[in-house]
């Protein structure tokens, strides 16, 4: 009789599709029953997808095809969520409203800039606002922040988090020594951002944004995993390179059932400070047809501007030190077009948020 220990060998080989660790690093498995004629195996996914589902069937067939005597019945148990939520029903933080993971296919592209320029652009609305940075091995939100040397607050077995332009920020780079490297494990780092969602007090909030790391991996898992995640956002330049890999995280939210709110088309073009005329010197039109394709929208096109760098650097992003400037009003409408996202997804069943209205924008 085939022994457990060999099933899990050839199991641990099957790869869950858009990452890359296998479904038995992501303990999915839950339950192997073997006997002399069968072999049961039962998974748990984070996802609802028929074609997920399907993949990993069929994987699972090829990898245990040699064992001919033996009949393979394989049970996959999906969430019964609805398909706006990425893990409906189980919620580790219920006083945030709404959930928006930012990310992008590649690094390089913005997504840090993005994120702490729509967070600031709800703040100035009225909106309780935090920002979680996911990302783990590059974390750049304190220093663009302007809390780089400062530290949270720890009380008992709680982290307060730091206060930076009227939004609550936490980041690993908060947490360990300045440009100290993490050689850490794939658990390590989803230990890491499930402390940072449970251990953090984030109190009753509107919006949580989440700088992610680029691709797909633990950190996204592990948020759907934890979260009902309102909605994902997606950074790319106009480069057929960037958005080539931009399509990795679309497709990565499309399994995980998160809903796209649309891109932000970074580095659109470069408005010339000497008569402000807008130079697409990385390309134009190349992102709608992106959009299309996965039937969502471009909620904005953000050009280079001299002081957006600056403002990183400094820890005074652009929408703080210059909040008339061309690029701060495009900030502002790409958050008042997201915001209108989230009511509609809300309304239509995705997370529950009594507090939300119409009309706050």
């Amino acid at each position: 009789m085939i022994k457990k220990d060999e099933v899990i060998q050839k199991l641990n080989l099957i790869i869950y599709p858009g990452f890359t660790k296998s479904i038995v690093d992501f303990n999915f498995i839950k339950n192997i029953n073997i006997t002399n004629e069968t072999i049961g195996i039962t998974l748990e996914i984070p996802s609802a997808s028929n074609m997920v589902k399907s993949q990993i069937e069929e994987e699972i067939l090829k990898r245990l095809s040699y064992v001919g005597k033996y009949k393979i019945n394989t049970i996959i148990i999906q969430p019964t969520m609805l398909p706006e939520t990425s893990s409906h029903g189980k919620n580790v933080l219920p006083n945030i409203q709404n959930f928006i993971m930012v990310s992008s296919g590649k690094g390089g592209v913005g997504k840090s800039t993005t994120t702490i320029n729509l967070a600031i652009a709800f703040a100035k609305k009225g909106k309780r606002v935090g920002v979680l940075d996911a990302d783990i091995y590059g974390p750049n939100i304190p220093r663009m922040m302007g809390i780089e040397n400062q530290e949270p607050i720890f009380l008992g077995k709680t982290i307060k988090p730091i206060q930076a332009h009227n939004i609550k920020v936490m980041s690993i780079g908060s947490l360990i020594q300045k440009g100290a490297s993490l050689l850490w494990k794939g658990a390590m780092v989803t230990q890491a951002i499930e402390q940072m969602l449970e251990d953090v007090q984030w109190g009753d909030l509107d919006v949580l944004l989440f700088d992610m790391p680029p691709g797909t991996g633990d950190a996204q898992l592990t948020l759907a995993q934890n979260l009902p995640i309102t909605a994902g956002v997606c950074v790319t330049t106009p480069q057929k390179v960037a958005l080539d890999d931009t399509v990795r995280s679309m497709d990565m939210m499309k399994q995980l059932n998160i809903p796209i709110a649309g891109i932000v088309e970074n580095m659109s073009g470069f408005i010339c400070p000497e008569n402000g005329k807008e130079y697409a010197i990385f390309g134009k039109g190349t992102t709608q047809p992106l959009a299309d394709a996965y039937e969502t929208e471009i909620l904005g096109e953000i050009p280079i501007e001299l002081s957006i760098r600056e403002g990183g650097d400094n820890g005074l992003p652009i929408t703080i030190v210059a909040p008339n400037s061309e690029v701060s009003i495009r900030y502002q409408l790409i958050a008042e077009s997201l915001w209108k996202k989230l009511i509609n997804i809300n309304e239509s069943g995705g997370v529950s948020n009594e507090e939300i209205q119409p009309t706050i924008f």
